[in-house]
């Protein structure tokens, strides 16, 4: 990407009062997806040799994760401390903490495993806001049909009915745990329409909603007697039946000292969050450190069947510059408020609320094709129109966007005088383990929610979802892995290990890394970051 205007130059033509042309046709939106989208980069995919998946199409980065040998084996498990508890949610991010109150609610002794600290997750990184359908003009029924839309009608229509049926009733009871939202001079919620929405429907908290949700949800599990909490504390494989066909517990080690930990219980839930620190493609990402699929890879060894795997998310508007902040995120809450994306020529180029997947491969588009704004050899983006915005509606970004605001005041930016330099980043897995409405995967006594789960968006995910699936499925499997009454396991194994050891040994795979991978490469990760 060394072609495009240089920085410099695309300044000196840009004006914030400047009369803009009329928006360009979109063109064939399947040709844009196709050419610029990074899910459709040449050699980013391959097919999966051996497991659930075997045959499917599969991430490259992410294929060799789930095709590697485990960190430990059966001669491990001898000596090992065992606690036993009916519900283990391995994640402590919005999902996992959805999980273990609704789990403890229901009568479960419930153990909380989190690699980092209660709280480190995604979540907290969520801006914009949470979807559901409260105004009159809309309906569950609408907010379906915008879901499957936007995923290009790839999704479970089952898992999207459930989730926007929840809609309404999750913000009752976020409401209720205490989480605050804007409100309308009348005292109503306050809903804005983003992108691949037909209607105003996201309702929020200025623009760190990730982060109030994740405050009461945190606060909540640690005041809850029937809630048991483990920091620092990754797991590091899962534990199956002696059929190695069911999910039984896990082995769990700790940060602090790297000593192994054996949980047997009834039902597993995994909230292990996304991959973006795997950086796919060499993108940036706006995910927190914690997020490298290790999920994924438990799920995939025990058996259970994962789908979309060659399909991810890249937010359009991550920050590129100052280089330090690369990969933030600029929430798609400027955009829905009024903010239009500039080439280096000073021409809008795409429908700043089209869905993200389609605005993310326009900007693609652009810098390929000479029209982006170059810092350097490697560094190419476009316009974020903050200034326009705000000469506008005076006020309005330190009213609304204060996490913006503050983020880019450290650094020395102002975005209500100088457009923000905007490239797209890495920001979350659309595909995941296969689940049913409870949360369910393929292998009984497991389930699966929030990012690490698949079927709920498709090929696309839209604004919104994200913070609603996490309370709608986390509550929901809570419950059913509570209503589990099978009594706990006469004993513990690691056969599934064995088996898919089997599988790579006969394949010819190469065993040389070991997973799951706990913290990024470039993090200190000690034994467990091979």
């Amino acid at each position: 990407m060394s072609n495009g205007i240089p920085l410099p130059e695309a300044l000196a033509r840009y004006r914030p009062d400047a009369e803009l042309g009329p928006l360009p046709e979109p063109g064939d939106i399947d040709t844009l997806l196709n050419t610029y989208h990074p899910d459709h980069l040449r050699d980013s995919v391959v097919k999966l040799t051996v497991g659930a998946n075997a045959g499917d199409p599969c991430q490259r980065e992410l294929a060799d994760l789930l095709q590697a040998e485990a960190f430990i084996d059966e001669a491990d498990l001898a000596g090992t401390p065992v606690a036993d508890v009916d519900v283990l949610v391995i994640g402590g991010g919005g999902a996992g903490c959805a999980a273990a109150l609704a789990a403890a609610e229901n009568g479960a002794r419930v153990l909380l495993a989190t690699k980092l600290r209660l709280g480190d997750s995604n979540t907290v990184m969520a801006e914009g806001g949470i979807q559901a359908a409260i105004e009159p003009d809309d309906s569950v029924q609408r907010h379906i049909q915008d879901t499957l839309r936007g995923g290009h009608h790839a999704a479970n229509p089952a898992l999207v009915s459930a989730m926007t049926g929840d809609g309404p009733e999750v913000l009752r009871w976020l409401i209720d745990q205490g989480m605050q939202f804007e409100q309308t001079s009348s005292g109503d919620l306050h809903t804005r329409r983003a992108g691949g929405m037909s209607t105003a429907r996201l309702v929020h908290c200025r623009d760190y909603t990730g982060l109030e949700m994740m405050r009461v949800l945190r606060e909540a599990v640690i005041q809850h007697r029937s809630i048991e909490v483990w920091e620092q504390s990754p797991t590091v494989e899962l534990l199956s039946n002696e059929t190695g066909q069911k999910c039984v517990g896990a082995v769990l080690t700790s940060l602090l000292d790297g000593q192994l930990r054996i949980v047997r219980t009834r039902s597993v839930i995994l909230a292990t969050g996304g991959l973006g620190r795997l950086h796919l493609n060499g993108f940036p990402t706006s995910n927190h450190l914690g997020a490298t699929g290790d999920g994924l890879v438990l799920a995939y060894r025990i058996g259970a069947r994962l789908c979309d795997l060659d399909s991810f998310q890249y937010h359009p508007t991550g920050l590129l510059h100052p280089s330090h902040l690369a990969g933030k995120l600029v929430t798609e809450g400027v955009r829905a408020a009024g903010a239009l994306l500039l080439n280096g020529l000073g021409h809008r180029f795409i429908d700043e609320l089209q869905p993200r997947d389609v605005v993310c491969a326009a900007i693609l588009r652009e810098c390929s094709e000479g029209r982006g704004i170059r810092i350097d050899e490697q560094r190419v983006g476009v316009w974020l129109d903050t200034p326009r915005l705000e000469q506008a509606q005076p006020g309005m970004l330190e009213k609304q966007f204060p996490n913006l605001m503050a983020r880019t005041h450290v650094a020395g930016v102002d975005p209500r005088r100088e457009p923000l330099l905007v490239h797209p980043t890495l920001h979350y897995q659309n595909g995941g383990a296969v689940i049913d409405v409870n949360g369910a995967t393929t292998v009984p006594g497991l389930y699966a929610v929030g990012e690490v789960a698949g079927g709920i968006h498709g090929r696309n995910r839209i604004m919104g979802n994200a913070l609603l699936e996490i309370i709608s499925f986390g509550r929901r499997a809570g419950a059913a892995a509570t209503a589990n009454r099978d009594r706990g396991p006469k004993k513990v194994t690691l056969e599934h290990v064995n088996r898919l050891r089997r599988a790579l040994t006969l394949a010819g795979l190469p065993m040389t890394q070991r997973t799951p991978r706990v913290l990024p490469a470039y993090a200190a990760g000690g034994a467990w970051n091979r």
